[in-house]
Order: C-alpha cells, then sequence, then structure tokens
C-alpha cells in the first residue's frame, strides 16, 4: 500500500502547473510542522501520518526537480488555454 496522500499522488502532480505544486507544498510543510509539533507535546494520535506528509513533499520535490531538469513538461495553466481559444 502507497504512503502518502491520494491527491499527491505522481499523476495528479504531473497534471499541476508549478504554482499549483508550490502551495501545496507550503501547505504540507504546515501541515508538518503542526504535526511535529504535536508529536513533541505528545498530542498527535496517528504517527503514520508524519511518514506520509514527509513522502508527499518529496514526491512534489520530485516532480519540480524532473521539470527543472527538463525530464517532464509543466502543463499549460488553464488560463493560457482559455486565451488561445
Amino acid at each position: 500500500m502507497p504512503v502518502g496522500t491520494a491527491d499527491y499522488s505522481i499523476k495528479n502532480l504531473n497534471e499541476k502547473t508549478n504554482a499549483e505544486i508550490e502551495g501545496f507544498l507550503k501547505k504540507s510543510k504546515e501541515e508538518l510542522f503542526n504535526l511535529r509539533f504535536q508529536h513533541a507535546t505528545g498530542q498527535l494520535e496517528n504517527t503514520a501520518r508524519l511518514k506520509a506528509v514527509k513522502r508527499d513533499i518529496a514526491r512534489m520535490y520530485t516532480v519540480l526537480r524532473e521539470r527543472e531538469l527538463g525530464i517532464t513538461k509543466e502543463p499549460e495553466a488553464a488560463d493560457t488555454k482559455a486565451e488561445e481559444k
């Protein structure tokens, strides 16, 4: 069974623009901070969520790096497609 959030799978991330992924990344980092804080104070019940969020963040960085290196391409933004028509 894969670890992580279904919304942040490689397939779903490849369909998002870099700006969207960076937004998800910021949100995930905030969640990780909160989870670590809860863990330190003994309030965290689901410790597996820490691992899942870490992997989601790593997956996002991987997609962004692949695009930077030219391995994959960023999809066109929805606004750009609408303007072309």
